[in-house]
């Protein structure tokens, strides 16, 4: 029999120690044998390269990368990890040089020299050459070294700002990548450009001549991946003003949208790694199409709308499916509302597909009347635009209560990112205590089109602010939540979000809760890492000409107008929003005697791995909570 317990107050489940114990599964690759499957494996702060054999002859998931810390540099990381010819190949944590390792578990051997920083290292078909991404005192190329290490690597493609993503052809003959410069985001303009590879009896291959055959300053590219027979190579533009799948023919030139109308099948490439669809061996593609924050998997083939794939309702988020080289197999990362992600093996010569789970990243099973499942929601805000989030009611499998209940408006990071409906440790959290939630996907986020991606330049501080203030109103007026009991948490941006909210509406929420949040927007162009050196070109505009709106949006320059009770949290590693930011912040608010609190975590970055970190903060947020917004 359920009791009832006043909002906010339930017992859960969920608790900082569960939430502490899980795993980070990313970036599965498969084997060129089609018979193994790696992937990368975070576990705390350690990262590792992992792998099994699903055909039966091995299933235990074995690390191959023994002592070596796994974990790439560039940028926000991705393209750790990626097996071939019967090796694993991966990026060392502390020296960045790329490693080939046995997987037999012999001694890995370094192929790169130690110096910068490595990412996405792809073997070419015939097993002799690397080709990867390099940064060195912000310079970055395309490089290429023999897969022995014997030889010092060599340039290979030069003169842009940023690459990721090289992909081989079948043949070996042919490279392509995606490459973009300053002031624009990987998502804002990139090109597709592909290369004919030379290779010359006595050394490294070279560039005999490259093209670009899509993309440009306003229109944003992802994924090259050349079909089976090396004719043709697919790629996510969003030149409709949606991501779509295309196809370019490299016989013809031609470029086709295989697919079409007001979905996404593209993300933003924070991540080298990132991936949205994969090829099969018959040609066929499945790609992941995403709706008001809800995903699915479709096959593409050519003829005829997509076909959407007969998986599991549990699974509304999907994440680098790769397809095995040999067989009509998928692995991916799925995961859902009440699902935490997990590593599946998808068989599509099955019909309905037969799903495979092998390898699950947080074992731990929560009642599922204790777990939220949410409501696509939209509201009118300022100045008429529509805006759309997730709605998460509180949820409990042994209290109620009555009434609107507490909201807390969960603000997401980038700002150029989304909420959508896979599995999110926080929101549950909150949810599993009492909370409801809205997830905000304001003006400027991804997942709902380019114009709506592109709405928040020149307005960031201001559209988002007025976005989540909206939201929380349209919430209190449908009886959703109760309007006098009203919080704002984020991180990264969406903690810049939350420093914002507090400014300009005092006393709007009763409480905020910022992680590693921008205060400085000067800092945080002179300062943060190469990849968000020119982002706020778009999102505020270029500096010095900007530079009384750099002024006029950063909080920390208005600390004095920050009244509500805030808890603070930030790792001392940070590069992207540097600690002294939030040291500046904590000062002033401790002079002037606000209620806050601010913790500072050692061996953090942006983000946290500890398990002691994650346990620390789930319980420090929930405490604040409990106090500023219900007492």
């Amino acid at each position: 029999m359920a009791e009832r317990r006043p909002y906010g107050l339930w017992d859960s489940p969920i608790t900082p120690d569960a939430l502490a114990g899980g795993i980070r599964l990313r970036g599965p690759s498969w084997d060129s044998d089609g018979r193994t499957i790696g992937w990368f494996e975070g576990r705390g702060d350690r990262g590792l390269a992992v792998v099994m054999a699903p055909d039966g002859s091995d299933t235990e998931v074995r690390d191959i990368s023994g002592d070596i810390l796994v974990r790439a540099g560039v940028g926000y990381g991705g393209g750790d990890f990626a097996l071939a010819s019967g090796l694993g190949w991966f990026v060392g944590h502390d020296s960045q040089r790329i490693y080939r390792q046995p997987l037999d578990s012999a001694p890995a051997r370094p192929v790169t020299p130690a110096f910068g920083e490595a990412t996405s290292p792809a073997l070419s078909p015939d097993g002799r050459w690397v080709a990867y991404v390099h940064s060195y005192e912000d310079e970055d190329v395309i490089a290429i070294a023999d897969s022995s290490g014997e030889r010092w690597p060599q340039h290979l493609a030069s003169g842009r700002d940023f690459y990721m993503q090289p992909a081989w052809s079948p043949g070996g003959d042919r490279l392509a990548w995606v490459e973009w410069d300053h002031p624009n985001m990987p998502w804002d303009g990139s090109e597709l450009r592909v290369a004919e590879i030379a290779v010359s009896d006595g050394g490294l291959p070279t560039i005999a001549a490259s093209r670009v055959v899509a993309g440009g300053p306003d229109e944003a590219i992802l994924q090259p991946a050349f079909s089976p027979d090396g004719v043709a190579l697919y790629f996510v533009s969003d030149a409709t003003g949606w991501g779509h799948l295309h196809r370019h023919d490299l016989a013809t030139g031609e470029t086709r949208a295989l697919t079409s109308g007001e979905c996404e099948y593209g993300t933003p490439a924070w991540g080298q790694g990132v991936g949205m669809f994969a090829v099969l061996p018959s040609g066929r593609v499945v790609g992941i199409r995403q709706r008001q924050g809800f995903a699915r998997l479709v096959v593409v083939d050519g003829e005829g709308e997509p076909r959407e794939l007969d998986l599991p309702e549990e699974y509304a988020s999907f994440e680098n499916p790769v397809a095995s080289p040999t067989e009509e197999r998928l692995a991916l990362i799925a995961s859902g509302p009440t699902t935490s992600p997990r590593l599946l093996l998808v068989d599509l010569e099955q019909d309905p597909p037969g799903v495979v789970t092998l390898r699950l990243s947080d074992p731990a099973a929560f009642p599922a009347a204790s777990l939220s499942v949410p409501d696509p929601v939209s509201w009118t805000s300022t100045g008429g635009a529509q805006v759309h989030g997730l709605y998460y009611p509180p949820a409990s499998d042994r209290f109620f209560n009555e009434g609107p209940p507490p909201l807390v408006v969960f603000v997401h990071g980038g700002p150029t990112d989304h909420v959508d409906a896979g599995w999110r440790p926080q929101i549950q959290f909150l949810a599993s205590r009492g909370y409801a939630v809205l997830a905000v996907n304001y003006r400027g986020s991804s997942g709902a089109g380019r114009e709506t991606m592109l709405a928040l330049r020149g307005e960031w501080g201001v559209a988002d602010v007025e976005d989540c203030r909206s939201g929380a109103e349209a919430m209190a007026a449908r009886g959703l939540a109760d309007g006098d009991r009203l919080s704002i948490v984020g991180g990264s941006a969406g903690g810049y979000t939350v420093l914002r909210s507090l400014q300009v509406h005092p006393g709007f929420y009763r409480a905020g809760v910022c992680y590693y949040g921008i205060s400085n927007l000067f800092t945080l162009a002179s300062d943060t890492h190469k990849f968000e050196a020119r982002y706020l070109d778009s999102l505020v505009g270029p500096l010095p000409d900007a530079s009384a709106r750099y002024r006029e949006r950063s909080p920390i320059f208005h600390a004095d107008a920050i009244a509500d009770p805030i808890a603070l949290f930030q790792g001392v590693e940070d590069r992207v929003v540097p600690r002294d930011q939030s040291d500046s912040l904590a000062a002033s608010l401790r002079t002037r005697r606000v209620p806050h609190e601010y913790h500072v975590y050692e061996g953090e970055g942006h983000g946290w791995r500890k398990r002691e970190t994650v346990e620390a903060f789930y319980t420090s947020v929930d405490r604040f909570l409990r106090r500023y917004l219900l007492g």
